[in-house]
């Protein structure tokens, strides 16, 4: 094991192979770039995953979908008409459809109907201009990445800087994937094995919102697995099983017996009450006692996604009092966060770690 993977696996919280009942010892929780510096820059791009880094993110977020060609490349949706310049393109006119994906009817640019190639004819841009004008004046300058140029770039990011960057995969939509052709849980783990991270202690995190990927994911591979929950609906490959339910005591034992992790969206750590963050609720400590790892998501600093008596100002774009919000998230105990604004989530973890050690 080299050194970098040494000083990760030390870092990694809740993946030792004793999975204690008690909870574990509160560690340095991961800094997560969701997206990259997303509030900063369009999202899914490398140079937004350059900034994130330099703002001190432990780990760098692709949403992963495959090309027509069997390539995995990184965008939050397999459409992409709202975040890359597909409309302005004449030649691709006709590729625009409809297509019914976990139930829900789109309408747009799909990548499994682009080869690569054609991918990378585009740019990306702002998929919040109104409320991120800043980052939309980076729209054009970049292509859509594939993972293995971010597993690179965090590579060459992790030299250069001197400590780990790990990689926090999400397979988007991997039944419906599975469906047309292009199952996706062989072509990850044949990029993890390429570059040498299947293994428990690699710097990866493999997640998905469906649970039959991730049990098939495990007999495959060693890397650490993330189960992501939200605060309505269930899983598009389990109809019958809520979030909600896999989240109390009875489904975090199951979730425990194929993953290492949870990843709540944040209200179900600290609950918006009142418009307000009411006291925290008892997932983490339920979670921890499961042997889970705990990494809530995602934070952003607009008041269009902080809770009423977090704003700041009457722009919907305008920063309100998140501070508040991280603050009460790492109070919790949790052992990572995923942010849309890195240098914030840092600094705000920092705070926590030296108070907490006082």
């Amino acid at each position: 094991m080299d050194l970098t993977r040494r000083t990760l696996s030390a870092a990694l919280p809740a993946l030792a192979a004793s999975r204690a009942r008690a909870a574990p010892k509160r560690k340095r929780p991961l800094a997560i770039a969701h997206r990259g510096a997303s509030g900063e820059r369009p999202e899914h791009t490398l140079m937004g995953y350059r900034l994130a880094i330099a703002e001190g993110a432990d780990f760098i977020e692709p949403d992963l979908v495959p090309t027509r060609d069997g390539h995995l490349v990184v965008r939050h949706e397999p459409e992409i008409g709202g975040t890359t310049d597909v409309a302005k393109h004449p030649e691709f006119a006709s590729r625009k459809t409809t297509k019914v994906i976990d139930g829900e009817k789109l309408t747009g640019w799909f990548t499994h109907d682009f080869t690569l190639q054609e991918l990378k004819t585009l740019r990306a841009r702002e998929r919040l201009p109104q409320l991120r004008p800043s980052s939309a004046r980076f729209d054009g300058l970049e292509a859509i990445p594939t993972y293995q140029e971010m597993l690179d770039l965090a590579k060459a990011e992790s030299r250069r800087v001197g400590r780990p960057i790990g990689t926090y995969p999400e397979m988007k939509h991997p039944t419906y994937f599975a469906s047309i052709g292009l199952p996706l849980e062989h072509r990850l783990l044949d990029a993890l094995r390429r570059n040498g991270l299947d293994s428990r202690t690699a710097p990866v995190f493999v997640q998905c919102f469906e649970v039959g990927a991730l049990k098939t994911f495990r007999t495959l591979s060693k890397a650490p697995l993330i189960q992501l929950v939200q605060t309505t609906g269930g899983p598009a490959d389990a109809p019958n099983l809520s979030y909600r339910e896999m989240t109390g005591a009875a489904g975090l034992r199951q979730v425990a017996a194929y993953a290492d992790g949870i990843g709540p969206e944040w209200p179900m750590v600290v609950p918006v009450i009142d418009g307000s963050l009411g006291p925290a609720t008892p997932l983490v400590a339920e979670a921890h006692a499961k042997g889970l790892a705990v990494h809530p998501w995602t934070v952003r600093a607009e008041n269009a996604f902080l809770p009423a008596k977090l704003r700041r100002g009457a722009s919907p774009a305008e920063h309100g009092d998140v501070d508040a919000l991280y603050s009460a998230l790492y109070a919790t105990g949790i052992d990572g966060l995923f942010s849309d604004f890195t240098a914030l989530n840092v600094a705000a973890r920092d705070r926590y770690l030296a108070a907490w050690k006082r």
